[in-house]
């Protein structure tokens, strides 16, 4: 599902196709199935359809979807788009830990903490 904050300072197509993303790597939308046609996504989230197409394209950009003329936008799904966003999640939580390390939070405790996510994320 796809819900639109419009207190977020990004535009809506970055919002849009974030969500979808997210629902591709999740395996909430399998690959080659078909996406909402344009129209009906953006009656259904009750914006203009060119934020949509622009949300598409982006996602086509990205390697997440793929056209085919006439019928529509379907999930485009390899290891490598898996491998690239691990990556990319990789190298913000280096990013959070380096700040954590200078406000003075000890190792431990940062490694305490992944542990302790890691334990409710396998419940």
């Amino acid at each position: 599902m796809i819900i639109i904050d419009y207190s977020d300072k990004r535009p809506i197509y970055e919002q849009v196709a974030e969500k979808i993303e997210a629902l591709i790597l999740n395996g909430i939308l399998e690959p080659d199935s078909k996406l909402p046609s344009v129209r009906s996504l953006a009656m259904d989230l009750s914006i203009n359809p060119n934020t949509i197409q622009r949300a598409y394209s982006e996602l086509e950009r990205e390697g997440f979807v793929y056209s085919v003329k006439g019928r529509g936008n379907f999930v485009k799904m390899n290891e490598n788009l898996i491998i690239k966003e691990q990556e990319k999640l990789m190298i913000k939580f280096k990013e959070h830990v380096k700040e954590l390390k200078a406000r003075g939070v000890l190792k431990e405790q940062v490694i305490s903490c992944v542990e302790e996510v890691y334990e409710e994320v396998s419940k």
